[in-house]
């Protein structure tokens, strides 16, 4: 077949230069006809198309082929078997012809039936303050020196492509409200309209088409912040499209290499200055004229002012065991132990966690991640320690017991001069829910440096501290002030004695 090149230089030496067919056919050592061709098709390029292509060894299997496509046709693109695999699935019927037959045929077919392999995007505009996007990602991270999948929150900010990344250890419901709260405040507002997947902690139950029902916690988030949630149509991911590419762009920016710190406070600092840092040094992609920050700062004066901070906190019920203690997230954490085998409401937060009976929090303890941890608050015990006072030898929840120095001190002082030195410490922690801890503290410093330890002497102290504090802060009325001190006299008591006092 004649190339495109062969076919310029046939034309060229007829046309132009004025030869004849057969100088020219002598020249480029071709026969006369073919430059004949070339010079009345008019023709710069010569294609061949089969019409028919012969496949002797498909040809059985155009049926099995043609029933394997029809069902896929139905399905959703991502669920359709592609070329490779219905190659695989007809060899083992017995097919022992190529690949290239297969692909072609079903490239054949699909074009004949204009089954689309694609999906069209449609750009999407927005004026400042509409909307924000909102997504998960997760990435490696090294944290103390382990390496470590974190999962990330990205907020982006549609009009001017400002955006925040934040990490954490979960993707639950405290950590969305956490990330939103972080990044409104970071933004200095909140936009109209927030868009989102349909993520379990904000979407209960798809209804149809845009309709959901949404979580009634984060119902009660987006009130308290003035915006309306809209969830994007199940696979339409292009619908938050910018947050989407966000995840790609923070990944290759920000993780690659790996980050290390030393605790996520570190790791989510390190990506608020990337953030900043990203926004500040790079053109927006609608406005060339603009920085990232730039627009940023024409979005800030649109966007709806900040409320007081929600008290983005997740709920859930459970039962104090008999050793005071609740469960969640696989790890335990003490409570009051007033409250055994009660049902309290664990209140959890992105750093803490907090437990809730009748109103009143009966525990409160920073959050751990991991696995089979327990996490005690000796002070929940006290109370407990008054009937079992031995326990305080051996108990979980008072090993490695932070005590103000005071106490520390008598504590040590107790047990090496007193055999019930136990039962004697119980009584002075049971005084610090009626004096306090400082007082309690104050009244052992005293003690030490009397050299006196003992539960007595400390009760002691405690009591006439009170009363030093009793009698100073009490008042005298003007008018129960006497005018005239009484004066006291022995000599009437020693009359009075005698049968000298007359009565009147």
């Amino acid at each position: 077949m004649l190339t495109v090149e062969t076919i310029r230089k046939i034309r060229l030496s007829v046309h132009r230069d004025g030869k004849s067919i057969r100088q020219t056919s002598k020249d480029l050592h071709l026969s006369r006809n073919t430059v004949r061709k070339a010079i009345r098709s008019g023709e710069t390029l010569f294609q061949y198309e089969r019409q028919r292509q012969p496949i002797p060894k498909l040809g059985p299997f155009i049926e099995m082929l043609d029933g394997r496509l029809d069902e896929d046709e139905k399905l959703p693109r991502k669920l359709r078997r592609t070329a490779q695999i219905l190659f695989e699935d007809i060899q083992l019927n017995g097919y022992e012809g190529g690949y290239d037959s297969v692909r072609r045929y079903v490239q054949r077919w699909r074009n004949e039936r204009k089954i689309s392999t694609g999906d069209v995007y449609i750009p999407l505009t927005f004026e400042p303050g509409e909307a924000f996007q909102f997504d998960w990602s997760h990435e490696w991270v090294e944290i103390g020196g382990t390496s470590l999948k974190v999962k990330v929150a990205h907020l982006r900010l549609c009009y001017s492509r400002y955006f925040l990344c934040i990490a954490y250890p979960r993707e639950t419901q405290e950590m969305v409200f956490d990330a939103h709260i972080k990044a409104f405040e970071f933004f200095g507002g909140v936009c109209r309209r927030g868009i989102y997947d349909n993520l379990k902690t904000v979407v209960n139950k798809i209804i149809g088409g845009k309709e959901r029902n949404f979580n009634s916690r984060f119902v009660q988030f987006s009130s308290h912040y003035l915006f309306d949630p809209v969830s994007c149509t199940p696979g339409a991911g292009w619908e938050k499209g910018q947050v989407e590419n966000q995840v790609g762009l923070a990944r290759r920016r920000f993780f690659i290499p790996k980050i290390k710190a030393r605790d996520f406070r570190e790791l989510n600092d390190t990506l608020k200055e990337q953030c900043i840092n990203w926004a500040k040094s790079h053109k927006h992609p609608t406005f060339s004229d603009k920085t990232v920050w730039e627009a940023y700062e024409e979005e800030k004066p649109y966007m709806i002012s900040l409320p007081p901070p929600f008290d983005g906190y997740g709920e859930r019920p459970a039962r104090v065991t008999s050793s005071s203690l609740v469960t969640y997230d696989r790890n335990r954490y003490s409570v009051d132990c007033s409250q055994t085998g009660r049902i309290v409401q664990i209140r959890v937060y992105a750093d803490r966690i907090i437990i809730v009976s009748d109103g009143r929090v009966v525990g409160e303890h920073e959050r751990p991640f991991g696995e089979n941890k327990t996490v005690f608050n000796p002070w929940h015990y006290v109370s407990a320690l008054e009937r079992k006072p031995g326990a305080l030898r051996n108990g979980a929840p008072f090993k490695d017991w932070d005590l103000p120095t005071g106490m520390e001190n008598v504590l040590n002082g107790l047990q090496n001069r007193f055999a019930d030195w136990d039962r004697q410490f119980v009584a002075i922690l049971n005084a610090v829910p009626l004096y306090g801890l400082e007082a309690v503290d104050k009244a052992c410093q005293d003690a030490l440096k009397m050299r006196a330890v003992s539960k007595e002497v400390v009760i002691n102290l405690l009591n006439r501290n009170q009363e030093k504090d009793f009698a100073a802060d009490v008042g005298i009325p003007p008018h129960l002030i006497l005018k005239q001190e009484p004066i006291a006299d022995c000599r009437r008591y020693e009359s009075l004695m005698r049968g000298e006092c007359n009565v009147a």
